[in-house]
């Protein structure tokens, strides 16, 4: 299977979530505890190897040299990833696919960007209010799943810059969460952190793995361990 058909099915992953992240976001304020636990949750056959064809190294290397700026331009709409070059910057093209009950505006990188909405945090399972506003990334906030400087570090440093542009605005990659909850998690892997909605770790541990064999990454010892662990929790259909 090639790099093509593996991040068009990391992608699909994602927006099977966000289609019931939509579904479910229509429903009454009193039923935003159940929200996340009914979502599209990935199954996995017992006896699978989730990791099968992703490298696993002893432990994360920290190169210090990690510039955000090598992966070009903060959500820079002119990429090859999916959605790039539709005339939207990507942070507002994630913000229409992961908010409901949207109003939109036009601005200056976005002829039809978010102007209200809610969102239906995965990681915490808040359900936060999002309004247009100077400091509105405090509240609401576009995460890497796989962050940017753990790439770097497992190899992303030898990518060109397309492929390092590609990667900061891959849907596959992205998910609007509550804004504390993406500084709380920084640049940090599995091993460090997961999601404080454990009815999360199921998706997040899926989707964190089928961005690593993507984009062909490896992982650290540490982190592969508890990538299993939150795999096992999925239903096996």
């Amino acid at each position: 299977m090639n790099r093509r058909m593996l991040l068009w099915l990391a992608a699909a992953a994602v927006l099977a979530l966000v289609v019931a992240y939509q579904t479910l976001g229509s429903s009454a304020t009193k039923h935003a505890k159940e929200f996340v636990a009914r979502a599209d949750v990935p199954t996995v056959q017992p006896g699978t190897d989730v990791l099968a064809g992703i490298a696993v190294q002893p432990q994360r290397i920290h190169r210090y040299d990690y510039r955000r700026a090598a992966f070009g331009d903060a959500w820079d709409d002119d990429s090859d990833a999916p959605g790039g070059h539709n005339g939207c910057d990507t942070r507002d093209d994630i913000l229409d696919r992961d908010l409901v009950d949207k109003t939109y505006v036009s601005i200056k990188r976005c002829p039809n960007a978010v102007a209200t909405g809610t969102l239906h945090d995965p990681y915490t399972n808040a359900t936060i209010a999002f309004q247009r506003g100077a400091k509105v990334g405090e509240s609401v906030q576009i995460d890497h799943i796989v962050p940017l400087a753990y790439a770097w570090d497992m190899g992303g440093y030898a990518w060109p810059d397309p492929e390092r542009l590609r990667f900061a605005n891959d849907p596959a990659n992205l998910l609007a969460v509550q804004g504390q909850a993406n500084q709380d998690k920084g640049d940090l892997p599995p091993a460090h952190w997961m999601p404080p909605n454990k009815a999360f770790a199921c998706q997040y541990a899926m989707q964190f793995i089928a961005v690593l064999r993507g984009y062909s990454l490896p992982v650290d010892q540490a982190s592969s361990d508890v990538l299993r662990q939150a795999a096992a929790s999925c239903p096996t259909g």
